[in-house]
Parts: structure tokens; C-alpha cells; sequence
């Protein structure tokens, strides 16, 4: 039979809070700092992990809850996400939903404002890939050169195919260009 202390040690390794003190990507794996022990490798919650999955690794210094079951720390799953003085919450009011990324990239949306937003750093490059196409409605401001590898179409005007009217040879300026 387990002595009372026994027990007790039990029961305190339940649940107990600590940092990620090492990250093993493959297999995906933290050690976690918990008062005085340093845990051997455990797994750590992500958001999904079946047919749809989420990769986002923890980070050293992180906060973790630490769940033990019958206490016992080698059998634990560190729960990742805990704000602390260490590493604190990137907003603060309602409605803003923030991820912010070690090299400074912030990716945002504010539900308030009705705003998206998102901010690479200098030399960061975007990649979308839609085979079936991209539609956007709105007006568009575009600050540097767009390079296209077929035809920009505007008001249904080819600019690879439209014609002029009123062509002049010589120094004359053309007309607008026809449909």
C-alpha cells in the first residue's frame, strides 16, 4: 500500500506548472522545468492532430501546465500557451486576434475594426497559390511593379491586344484604344 507522502507526491504531479526547458522537433517532444525536476521527453498539446492538422512547436521558456495522469511526470502532456512575466499576451483588448512571430511578422485580425492585416519583415516574401483562381472586390493600391505573364484585362480592354482608334503615323498621338 502507498505511504501517505507517497500519495501526496501523487497527487502533486497532477497537474503542475513549469516552462519548456529543451524542444525535440521529430518526435515532437518538450522537457519541462517543474520546481526542482526536469521531466524526460513528453509530448506537447497541439491544437489538432488528426486528418487536419497544426504545427506550432513550443519555445524554450515557455509556460506549460503539465498534466501527469496517476502523477506520474514520465506519463505527462505539457499544455502550452500560458502567458507569463517572462513571455506576456501580444494584445490587449478584445475583438484582436494576434499572432505574432519570432522574426517580427504579425498576422492580425480585429473584429472591431473589421481590419486584417499582415506585416512581414524587410525581405519577407508572399506566396498564394490558387489554381482556381483569386477573385478581389474593392479597390486596389499597389506600391512597386506588377509584372503579369498573360494579359491584364481592364473594363473587358486586352492590354496585349487591344487596338487604337484614330491612329495617326508619324508624331500623332493615338486615339483611346478600342474594345
Amino acid at each position: 500500500m502507498n505511504s501517505i507522502a507517497e500519495i501526496n507526491r501523487l497527487l502533486e504531479n497532477l497537474i503542475r506548472l513549469g516552462t519548456v526547458a529543451a524542444v525535440q522537433h521529430l518526435p515532437p517532444r518538450v522537457q519541462v522545468q517543474t520546481g526542482g525536476i526536469k521531466t524526460t521527453w513528453l509530448p506537447w498539446l497541439a491544437l489538432r492532430a488528426g486528418a487536419d492538422q497544426e504545427w506550432d512547436p513550443p519555445t524554450v521558456g515557455e509556460q506549460v501546465l503539465l498534466f501527469s495522469p496517476s502523477g506520474q511526470l514520465a506519463n505527462g502532456v505539457a499544455v502550452t500557451g500560458i502567458y507569463s512575466d517572462v513571455i506576456p499576451a501580444n494584445g490587449d483588448r478584445p475583438g484582436l486576434h494576434r499572432r505574432t512571430y519570432s522574426d517580427g511578422a504579425v498576422i492580425e485580425y480585429d473584429s472591431q475594426a473589421h481590419h486584417l492585416s499582415a506585416v512581414l519583415p524587410d525581405g519577407g516574401t508572399t506566396q498564394l497559390i490558387s489554381r482556381g483562381g483569386i477573385t478581389i472586390l474593392g479597390d486596389i493600391t499597389i506600391t512597386g511593379s506588377v509584372t503579369v505573364s498573360k494579359d491584364v484585362i481592364a473594363s473587358g480592354i486586352s492590354l496585349v491586344t487591344h487596338l487604337h482608334g484614330e491612329v495617326m503615323k508619324g508624331q500623332g498621338l493615338t486615339g483611346v484604344p478600342a474594345k
